[in-house]
């Protein structure tokens, strides 16, 4: 992270959700508290779920130029570049700093994985993929940064993260680390993860999907909905944009391998993630107004966390997962959950979990289950948390 005393400002960010594209339809939702969970109605999905769907995502064009990168991922990221000025804002500081000074840092999970299904479903008498697949600008996972590299018209470093659910997070984190090296003048970070047969059926096999909307929270949720978001942000050093109110001011990320799919009950890693982060930042737990919680809406998940949090806060601050309003994104939810933090403050607002009547009896955290107004709110703590042990906190505020 950039570290104390030199946090970045953000100078514009988008995002895209199941509630639609652009922060117009997001921030209505939470303020609105209507969510964007539906009845699954993609083909050959497990019955009976409810996912976060972008809507009208097959018809997205990419440039002529660039029609190779076409997969649901970047079609997804291209929507994303469309949105809130993000590419005229990303324009104006390529004029500021030279396109060989602005990197490109994304998180996914599957990039363009559903390509290779569609491929291997497509295969030919003797087993071999179609030649018209293209895998290095499709499914792997470089294909996201390198596509919008071009699209942006960039020539700084693109690096792909995939750290599980903490990717989109610890891009930004790791954009962060990279002007705060000198390597590069700004960043477009974030992360982009799409639907696909493989996701959708690999946590239905681990008996980990909701039945219904997730419920994170509640004493009787029963799992995770999935669902597909972008979320990018711009960072700047503060005197490069003065007219930037935001600011990513610190942020922390461990690792502690307890289990592939399992966190650690007792939350040692997310609590070591959200001690880097308030020192990074400088600030005492006292700071933060709002935590945004990780809360996938599993029994395990959101119970270590409430016990991971309370270690740090006690029960002084308000929490919430916003996962009821988009769905558990996988690879961009920790950033699309910085948007949304983003979106707090300068709302003033607490956002309370979605579907609840009352909290689990058994967590000892604040946990907001109606919306809150927080007109002095000035900085947000963003949990993300994945399988394998990884975990990252940011923490966001105003300049």
């Amino acid at each position: 992270m950039a570290g104390a005393g030199a946090p970045l400002a953000i100078s514009a960010c988008t995002a895209v959700t199941a509630l639609g594209p652009g922060l117009a339809p997001l921030r209505a939702g939470l303020l609105g508290r209507r969510g964007g969970l539906r009845p699954c109605d993609l083909p050959d999905m497990p019955e009976g779920l409810w996912i976060g769907r972008v809507r009208g995502l097959e018809a997205v064009a990419l440039p002529p130029a660039l029609a190779g990168f076409a997969c649901r991922n970047n079609r997804l990221a291209e929507l994303a570049l469309a949105g809130d000025g993000f590419a005229a804002a990303v324009a104006a500081a390529r004029e500021r700093h030279g396109a060989a000074r602005i990197a490109v840092v994304l998180g996914t999970s599957t990039a363009g994985i559903e390509e290779t299904e569609r491929a291997w479903a497509r295969r030919g008498p003797d087993g071999a993929l179609p030649a018209d697949f293209d895998y290095a600008r499709t499914h792997d996972l470089q294909s996201l940064p390198r596509y919008l590299r071009a699209r942006l018209g960039l020539r700084g470093p693109a690096l792909a993260l995939s750290t599980a659910c903490t990717s989109g997070a610890r891009a930004i984190m790791e954009a962060a680390a990279l002007i705060g090296a000198g390597v590069v003048d700004a960043a477009v970070a974030g992360g982009v993860d799409t639907l696909c047969r493989m996701t959708l059926h690999g946590f239905a096999a681990l008996e980990l999907l909701s039945r219904g909307p997730t419920r994170p929270c509640a004493a009787d949720r029963d799992g995770i909905s999935i669902g597909e978001a972008a979320g990018l942000v711009l960072l700047e050093r503060p005197e490069a944009a003065p007219g930037a109110a935001l600011r990513l001011l610190g942020a922390g990320a461990s690792s502690d391998g307890h289990h592939m799919s399992s966190p650690h009950p007792e939350g040692e890693g997310a609590v070591a993630a959200m001690r880097m982060a308030l020192a990074s930042a400088g600030l005492a737990p006292a700071a933060i107004g709002y935590v945004n919680l990780h809360g996938t809406g599993t029994r395990a998940n959101d119970a270590m966390e409430d016990r991971a949090v309370h270690r740090i806060f006690g029960d002084g601050v308000p929490c919430s997962s916003t996962k009821g309003w988009t769905g558990h994104a996988l690879g961009a939810s920790g950033a699309v959950e910085a948007v949304i933090a983003a979106l707090c403050l300068e709302a003033g607002l607490v956002p309370g979990c979605l579907g609840l009547e009352a909290a689990d009896p058994e967590f000892r955290c604040d946990i907001a289950i109606a919306n809150r107004a927080a007109p002095g709110l000035n900085r947000v703590m963003s949990n993300s948390f994945g399988f394998g042990g990884s975990n990252c906190s940011l923490i966001l505020g105003r300049g």
